[in-house]
């Protein structure tokens, strides 16, 4: 493995474990933003390094296009944190930042599986790929929520509350 491959793989070592860390911390705390910090800039670090690897394709290829969706998950997650605008702020760092986690953990899974002898590339990349998105998409359905209602801030809708 080059310097480049090397740097890539640990800080999305580093992304990893800091991503489960803010996962696992009170929310909103100093340790969760400094957590925060470090996974968001972790996989800023993996991103830029993505984007110079090109031994797969020789070019722009489909793992750079993942890589762009994971900027945008981040940024997006990252924004509503920093501005804490609009009233609905934390719900939107909550889902983008644990859709960025999960895309993460999906393409750490289909790097791994990936190397697995005589089996097929693309069918271990898809199959580990999509069993994380599936699997990631249950958790943050049913803990996010709970998470938001927590901090008491749920879902936040338009409608006023009901009469009883």
């Amino acid at each position: 493995m080059d310097w480049l491959g090397l740097l890539h793989l640990t800080l999305a070592l580093a992304a990893i474990g800091a991503g489960a860390a803010v996962a696992l911390a009170r929310k909103g705390t100093r340790r969760h933003r400094y957590l925060g910090r470090a996974y968001a800039l972790s996989m800023l670090g993996v991103v830029v390094t993505a984007f110079l690897i090109y031994d797969l394709f020789g070019g722009f290829g489909p793992f750079h296009f993942a890589a762009v969706v994971s900027l945008i998950t981040v940024v997006m997650g990252w924004i509503p944190a920093r501005r804490r605008r609009p009233r609905a702020w934390m719900e939107h760092h909550a889902y983008w930042m644990s859709w960025s986690y999960v895309g993460l953990l999906a393409a750490a899974a289909a790097e791994v599986l990936s190397r697995i002898p005589d089996t097929p590339f693309w069918g271990m990349v898809l199959a580990a790929s999509g069993a994380v998105v599936a699997l990631g998409a249950v958790v943050i359905r049913r803990r996010v929520p709970s998470i938001l209602a927590g901090l008491g801030r749920g879902p936040v809708t338009t409608r006023p509350p009901a009469e009883h």
